[in-house]
């Protein structure tokens, strides 16, 4: 009977954990999202330097969590502005913390909401992150779709994630990502996937070593 309980404690508190992974809550969950923006930070720093970010550039970050990709996105575009976008209401709060100076500045604002319909005019953006988020999509061509709507012509999406099935680290992940009830696509299906959704000059990239992927794509000109 004890072991049951264990089992049962053990199997709750998983699922409690991969909860707050895909939408963290409450003041734990802020713990969380400071947390995971410190352990991916050396990944966003990687993708971030292949990314082509104008100084005066208008960018949003999808999915933005404790606001440490946006600090960075402000301080490569400092004569532009940078929006903050994310679900979790813990994540928003972290992320006004963290960039206070610059909201209070004017060039940095952080909001809540959700890529499946994003609350910005069309053409609005000159790049659209997205980092270690798209996993958790709910429909991801058409919230691809959505991104690509807010865009500038020749505006960037740039896609930057930690794991891609096929990687280094294939079978742990695949025993993880269904767990967290996440997208788990291949090198060629991220690819595929902004193609799909009308992209051009897609590409993808990683790094000897690790599982990482950043992924490209422009909007056309019309």
């Amino acid at each position: 009977m004890f072991l049951i309980l264990k089992v049962a404690l053990v199997v709750l508190l998983a699922g409690w954990v991969f909860r707050q992974c895909r939408k963290p809550s409450g003041w734990l969950g802020r713990r969380i999202v400071r947390a995971m923006s410190l352990s991916h930070a050396t990944m966003t720093d990687w993708g971030l330097r292949q990314a082509t970010v104008e100084k005066n550039a208008v960018i949003l970050d999808v999915g933005c969590g404790g606001g440490s990709a946006v600090n960075k996105l402000a301080a490569m575009a400092p004569q532009g502005r940078i929006v903050g976008l994310d679900y979790s209401a813990a994540s928003v709060a972290v992320a006004r913390d963290k960039n206070a100076r610059e909201i209070e500045a004017g060039r940095v604002q952080i909001e809540q909401g959700s890529v499946a319909s994003l609350p910005f005019p069309d053409c609005t953006f000159d790049v659209v992150t997205g980092i270690e988020t798209h996993y958790y999509w709910p429909d991801l061509p058409s919230n691809v779709q959505e991104i690509k709507r807010v865009l500038k012509p020749g505006g960037s999406f740039v896609l930057i994630a930690e794991t891609y099935r096929g990687g280094p680290f294939r079978l742990l992940y695949a025993l993880v990502m269904p767990l967290l009830g996440a997208a788990f696509l291949s090198d060629q299906e991220h690819r595929d996937l902004l193609i799909q959704s009308g992209f051009v000059d897609v590409a993808t990239e990683h790094l000897r070593g690790k599982n990482w992927i950043l992924a490209t794509g422009r909007r056309q000109f019309r």
